[in-house]
Protein backbone atom coordinates (compact mmCIF):
# COMPACT_ATOMS: atom_id res chain seq x y z
CA UNK A 1 0.00 0.00 0.00
CA UNK A 2 1.01 3.24 -1.10
CA UNK A 3 2.32 5.31 2.33
CA UNK A 4 0.05 8.64 1.34
CA UNK A 5 -2.98 6.16 0.39
CA UNK A 6 -2.15 4.69 4.05
CA UNK A 7 -2.30 8.18 5.55
CA UNK A 8 -4.81 9.02 4.28
CA UNK A 9 -7.09 5.87 5.29
CA UNK A 10 -5.61 5.70 8.51
CA UNK A 11 -7.48 9.22 9.25
CA UNK A 12 -10.68 7.99 8.01
CA UNK A 13 -13.36 6.74 10.19
CA UNK A 14 -14.52 3.82 7.71
CA UNK A 15 -11.60 2.19 7.55
CA UNK A 16 -10.83 2.43 11.78
CA UNK A 17 -13.60 -0.56 11.96
CA UNK A 18 -11.95 -2.74 9.34
CA UNK A 19 -9.53 -5.56 11.44
CA UNK A 20 -5.83 -4.38 10.95
CA UNK A 21 -5.47 -7.56 9.16
CA UNK A 22 -7.37 -6.59 5.88
CA UNK A 23 -4.39 -4.45 5.59
CA UNK A 24 -1.28 -6.32 6.74
CA UNK A 25 -0.26 -8.20 3.71
CA UNK A 26 -0.24 -11.97 4.74
CA UNK A 27 3.12 -13.71 4.20
CA UNK A 28 2.08 -15.35 1.06
CA UNK A 29 -0.17 -14.48 -2.26
CA UNK A 30 -1.46 -16.92 -4.70
CA UNK A 31 -1.73 -16.26 -8.52
CA UNK A 32 -3.25 -19.47 -10.21
CA UNK A 33 -3.45 -19.33 -14.11
CA UNK A 34 -1.95 -20.57 -17.18
CA UNK A 35 1.67 -21.67 -17.27
CA UNK A 36 2.88 -19.39 -20.02
CA UNK A 37 1.34 -16.03 -18.48
CA UNK A 38 2.76 -17.32 -15.11
CA UNK A 39 5.72 -18.10 -16.43
CA UNK A 40 6.23 -14.35 -18.17
CA UNK A 41 5.03 -13.26 -14.42
CA UNK A 42 8.45 -14.72 -12.55
CA UNK A 43 10.97 -14.56 -15.47
CA UNK A 44 9.97 -10.51 -16.30
CA UNK A 45 7.49 -9.55 -13.23
CA UNK A 46 4.80 -9.00 -16.01
CA UNK A 47 0.85 -8.44 -14.34
CA UNK A 48 -1.76 -7.25 -15.81
CA UNK A 49 -3.70 -4.17 -14.71
CA UNK A 50 -7.51 -4.69 -15.53
CA UNK A 51 -10.64 -3.09 -14.95
CA UNK A 52 -12.71 -4.98 -12.40
CA UNK A 53 -14.60 -7.68 -14.42
CA UNK A 54 -18.36 -7.15 -14.70
CA UNK A 55 -19.92 -9.71 -13.33
CA UNK A 56 -23.49 -10.75 -15.47
CA UNK A 57 -24.96 -8.81 -18.10
CA UNK A 58 -25.63 -5.05 -19.29
CA UNK A 59 -28.42 -3.06 -17.50
CA UNK A 60 -28.48 -6.26 -14.87
CA UNK A 61 -28.81 -5.67 -11.21
CA UNK A 62 -26.35 -7.63 -9.69
CA UNK A 63 -25.89 -8.69 -6.05
CA UNK A 64 -24.22 -6.64 -3.24
CA UNK A 65 -20.69 -6.41 -4.64
CA UNK A 66 -20.83 -7.24 -7.83
CA UNK A 67 -21.42 -4.44 -9.17
CA UNK A 68 -19.03 -2.58 -11.72
CA UNK A 69 -16.56 -0.77 -9.78
CA UNK A 70 -16.03 1.34 -12.58
CA UNK A 71 -13.06 4.04 -12.22
CA UNK A 72 -10.01 1.08 -10.89
CA UNK A 73 -7.66 -1.21 -12.48
CA UNK A 74 -7.27 -4.34 -10.39
CA UNK A 75 -4.63 -6.88 -9.92
CA UNK A 76 -6.15 -9.77 -7.99
CA UNK A 77 -4.20 -12.54 -5.77
CA UNK A 78 -5.34 -14.81 -3.32
CA UNK A 79 -3.69 -14.77 0.25
CA UNK A 80 -4.30 -18.68 0.77
CA UNK A 81 -4.13 -21.29 -1.46
CA UNK A 82 -7.35 -23.60 -2.57
CA UNK A 83 -6.71 -26.90 -4.58
CA UNK A 84 -9.94 -25.52 -6.58
CA UNK A 85 -7.95 -22.87 -7.76
CA UNK A 86 -6.15 -25.05 -10.22
CA UNK A 87 -9.62 -25.92 -11.42
CA UNK A 88 -9.21 -23.58 -14.27
CA UNK A 89 -5.58 -22.87 -14.39
CA UNK A 90 -2.53 -25.68 -15.03
CA UNK A 91 -0.01 -23.64 -12.62
CA UNK A 92 0.41 -21.56 -9.81
CA UNK A 93 2.73 -18.47 -8.66
CA UNK A 94 3.36 -18.61 -5.47
CA UNK A 95 4.77 -15.50 -4.37
CA UNK A 96 6.91 -16.30 -0.73
CA UNK A 97 7.47 -12.48 -0.03
CA UNK A 98 4.17 -10.49 -0.35
CA UNK A 99 5.24 -7.21 0.94
CA UNK A 100 8.58 -6.62 -1.13
CA UNK A 101 5.90 -8.05 -4.55
CA UNK A 102 3.27 -5.46 -3.05
CA UNK A 103 5.92 -2.76 -2.50
CA UNK A 104 7.32 -3.43 -6.42
CA UNK A 105 4.27 -3.81 -7.91
CA UNK A 106 3.07 0.22 -6.35
CA UNK A 107 6.42 1.50 -7.43
CA UNK A 108 5.70 -0.33 -11.26
CA UNK A 109 2.21 1.09 -11.09
CA UNK A 110 3.43 4.53 -9.91
CA UNK A 111 5.69 4.91 -12.80
CA UNK A 112 3.17 4.08 -14.99
CA UNK A 113 0.58 5.97 -13.64
CA UNK A 114 2.02 8.37 -12.11
CA UNK A 115 -1.30 10.74 -11.32
CA UNK A 116 -3.04 7.44 -9.91
CA UNK A 117 -3.39 6.37 -6.26
CA UNK A 118 -2.72 2.46 -5.47
CA UNK A 119 -3.84 0.74 -2.35
CA UNK A 120 -4.02 -3.44 -1.51
CA UNK A 121 -6.17 -5.30 0.69
CA UNK A 122 -8.19 -7.84 1.42
CA UNK A 123 -11.66 -8.67 0.32
CA UNK A 124 -14.51 -7.88 2.08
CA UNK A 125 -17.26 -10.93 2.20
CA UNK A 126 -20.80 -10.00 2.83
CA UNK A 127 -20.30 -7.03 4.15
CA UNK A 128 -19.53 -3.81 2.50
CA UNK A 129 -15.93 -2.34 2.66
CA UNK A 130 -15.07 1.03 3.84
CA UNK A 131 -12.87 1.00 0.85
CA UNK A 132 -15.72 0.56 -1.53
CA UNK A 133 -17.20 -1.80 -3.57
CA UNK A 134 -14.54 -3.01 -5.99
CA UNK A 135 -13.23 -4.26 -1.97
CA UNK A 136 -16.27 -5.85 -1.66
CA UNK A 137 -17.78 -9.08 -2.49
CA UNK A 138 -20.87 -11.33 -1.42
CA UNK A 139 -20.18 -14.04 1.37
CA UNK A 140 -20.45 -16.84 -1.03
CA UNK A 141 -17.40 -16.10 -2.42
CA UNK A 142 -15.55 -15.88 0.77
CA UNK A 143 -13.23 -18.99 0.09
CA UNK A 144 -11.52 -17.20 -2.92
CA UNK A 145 -9.44 -15.47 -0.17
CA UNK A 146 -8.41 -12.79 -2.22
CA UNK A 147 -6.27 -10.11 -1.95
CA UNK A 148 -6.71 -7.33 -4.13
CA UNK A 149 -4.24 -4.07 -5.77
CA UNK A 150 -6.41 -1.65 -7.22
CA UNK A 151 -6.01 2.06 -8.74
CA UNK A 152 -7.57 5.04 -9.47
CA UNK A 153 -7.31 7.89 -11.15
CA UNK A 154 -6.66 11.20 -9.21
CA UNK A 155 -8.42 13.44 -11.43
CA UNK A 156 -11.45 12.03 -12.95
CA UNK A 157 -10.75 10.22 -16.52
CA UNK A 158 -12.58 7.17 -18.14
CA UNK A 159 -11.02 3.80 -17.38
CA UNK A 160 -11.44 0.98 -19.45
CA UNK A 161 -8.39 -0.24 -20.86
CA UNK A 162 -5.78 -2.69 -19.28
CA UNK A 163 -2.02 -1.97 -18.87
CA UNK A 164 0.58 -4.48 -18.31
CA UNK A 165 3.58 -3.78 -15.25
CA UNK A 166 7.13 -4.98 -15.07
CA UNK A 167 8.59 -5.26 -11.71
CA UNK A 168 11.35 -7.26 -13.06
CA UNK A 169 11.84 -11.25 -12.26
CA UNK A 170 10.55 -12.33 -9.10
CA UNK A 171 12.63 -15.45 -9.46
CA UNK A 172 14.07 -14.65 -6.33
CA UNK A 173 10.67 -14.43 -3.75
CA UNK A 174 8.71 -16.77 -5.90
CA UNK A 175 8.01 -19.64 -8.02
CA UNK A 176 5.68 -21.66 -9.85
CA UNK A 177 3.99 -25.05 -8.88
CA UNK A 178 1.46 -27.10 -10.77
CA UNK A 179 0.27 -28.24 -7.17
CA UNK A 180 1.08 -26.11 -3.95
Amino acid sequence: MTASLLSILTMSSATSRMPASAFKRPAKLYRCAGRAELERALQFGEFRLEPPAVQGGVGQILPFGERAASGFLTLSLASAFDPAQLSNADCCLVIHDAEQFGERIHRAAQRLLPSWAGIDAAISYGVPSPLGDVFSKPRQRAAEKEWLFAWRPTQPALVNKAVTISIGSIEGIAELRDSV
